[in-house]
């Protein structure tokens, strides 16, 4: 605890030499893209880049058109300095699906639109799964062709051999292509108009605030923002400061440390600690990937907010759910929701009777789990919310006492159905986090067979930081939303000049932690 009150003592001084030390040449070398330094929005470099941006932004706001211009060129330059030349890519995908979109409007016939659109989601799909898993495919097209090959006696199939390829996953695929999906899909269902300028989708697609880690943004609520003057009042401006400052919190300071001094610690070398180090460690990365995604979405909400730009919540304090249910209403919202309604109901839904409703939730949640990386452990994990959820909606149809949400439970109910729902999550989390299958069975084992809680007092001791980071995340996360509302409200309605010194305060941390070693935000695989 001393050595991070420290650190943060010495950011002023950091902050000088930062400056002194940031020649032509160095600059030049920092606005090109390096592969191992994506840029973040935690990282100093944007932060100095957005307020020059924001300047300029702003005395375009009258003109429509260069507004989405320049908008769209720094989205672009943003993603080119998170994937290199792979922003052409992005380009790619939004100039297919803009004509495709065009094509599927302007066509009379439905089997003329089922054709356009299934084109569309198979261009889609066929890049997803090219730089997502290929490796994962032909590995499993040389494992079946050396059974095939033993089984016929063919030597040349039983000399198969995989070798992996070396692919590079450009930063967020899976949330730029979902999002383009849903413009086609929309437009193929009549909920929207396609755009006539190609200027326009591109821009949609490549907003850079929820570019690269979501959240995922719907056309129908995004699209009629873009042609509105933007105007960002106080109360816009105080918010928007308060979710960045939140997000920055809970991305730089809690989760960056937890994770660099104790989580990565444990699923790299479970065997070295005990079952308690264990069972904390994995409440520890409970609560660093809650604090590192929904404090990305928070910035990327904060930042679009402060452009002129709402989006809907992405993270609704998941770990309150007091049923499995109810935790998908609250993680990841725009991802649950895009899965809802593109996949679940394209499946049938719940309209085909409560045996097909329960497999179409596990399909849906097994997809979910594939899209998250193509290996057992992902499946594992969206095998193991589908079967909750259908299990959730089976009790629910068979006895009436099972709620859907903790609101509508007594107080009790709701206190135990949190603990059970945590501690599912928990226990998929382990899949999700190890590396391996053997790191996950080793978790669990040291948990059950070599639990030895009388270590606690020591962990405690050797790991102050830690433990006083966890609790403050965790008392974060919990807390009432009067008491989250009073904080929010005391930032909006703070003077200017107070308001200035946060983002000042800001700055200084983000320079401080990026001294330390940022670590990239965990969804930016996905």
């Amino acid at each position: 605890m001393d050595e991070l009150i420290s650190k943060l003592l010495a950011v002023p001084e950091q902050l000088q030499t930062y400056f002194s030390q940031l020649s032509l040449s160095r600059l030049g070398d920092i606005l090109v893209y390096q592969p191992n330094a994506p840029m973040l929005f935690s990282s100093g470099l944007f932060f100095f880049l957005f307020i020059g941006f924001l300047m300029i932004y702003m005395s375009l706001r009258k003109n429509t058109t260069a507004r989405i211009l320049y908008v769209t060129l720094f989205s672009l330059y943003f993603y080119y300095k998170s994937s290199g030349i792979w922003f052409l890519l992005l380009l790619f995908t939004a100039t297919s699906d803009f004509i495709i979109g065009e094509a599927i409007g302007d066509a009379r016939r439905l089997w003329l639109r089922k054709l356009l659109v299934t084109l569309s989601v198979g261009i889609n799909l066929c890049v997803l799964g090219y730089f997502k898993y290929f490796n994962f495919l032909y590995s499993l097209v040389c494992e079946l062709g050396n059974e095939i090959g033993y089984l016929i006696g063919n030597s040349t199939l039983q000399s198969l051999h995989y070798e992996k390829v070396d692919i590079f996953l450009p930063v967020g695929i899976s949330f730029f292509t979902f999002q383009s999906m849903s413009y086609i899909i929309d437009i193929y269902r009549g909920r929207i108009h396609p755009l006539r300028r190609w200027l326009d989708y591109v821009f949609y697609v490549s907003f850079f605030p929820q570019l690269v880690a979501g959240p995922i943004v719907r056309a129908r609520d995004f699209i009629p923002q873009m042609y509105k003057e933007p105007t960002v009042n106080r109360a816009q401006f105080g918010e928007g400061l308060f979710l960045i400052l939140c997000g920055l919190f809970k991305k730089a300071v809690i989760s960056d440390y937890i994770s660099l001094n104790f989580v990565d610690r444990v699923f790299d070398a479970p065997l070295l600690y005990t079952g308690v180090e264990n069972l904390i460690g994995v409440y520890g990365y409970a609560l660093q990937i809650y604090c590192d995604f929904s404090g990305y979405s928070d910035m990327a909400i904060g930042i679009a907010l402060l452009l002129g730009f709402r989006f809907n919540i992405n993270f609704d304090s998941p770990y309150q759910s007091a049923t499995i249910t109810e935790f998908w209403r609250r993680w990841h919202i725009s991802l649950s929701s895009w899965l809802k309604d593109y996949l679940y109901i394209s499946l049938g839904g719940n309209r085909k009777g409560k045996f097909q409703q329960y497999l179409n939730l596990f399909i849906t949640m097994l997809l979910g789990g594939l899209w998250h990386g193509a290996s057992l452990r992902f499946v594992l994990w969206g095998a193991l919310h589908g079967i909750s959820l259908a299990i959730h909606k089976l009790l629910m149809s068979c006895f009436p006492s099972f709620k859907t949400v903790g609101s509508e439970m007594s107080w009790v109910h709701r206190v135990s159905g949190v603990l059970i729902t945590f501690h599912l999550v928990c226990f998929g989390w382990i899949f999700f986090r190890a590396d391996t299958m053997q790191i996950a069975g080793e978790v669990m084992s040291q948990i059950l067979f070599h639990f030895h809680p009388e270590v606690l007092p020591q962990f405690i001791t050797g790991y102050t930081g830690v433990c006083f980071l966890m609790l403050l995340g965790y008392l974060f996360h919990f807390m009432p939303k009067p008491v989250e509302s009073a904080m929010q409200m005391v930032v909006t309605r703070s003077p200017l000049i107070i308001q200035v010194l946060m983002v000042v305060l800001a700055i200084f941390i983000v320079i401080q932690v990026k001294s330390a070693g940022v670590q990239p935000f965990i969804y930016f695989q996905f």
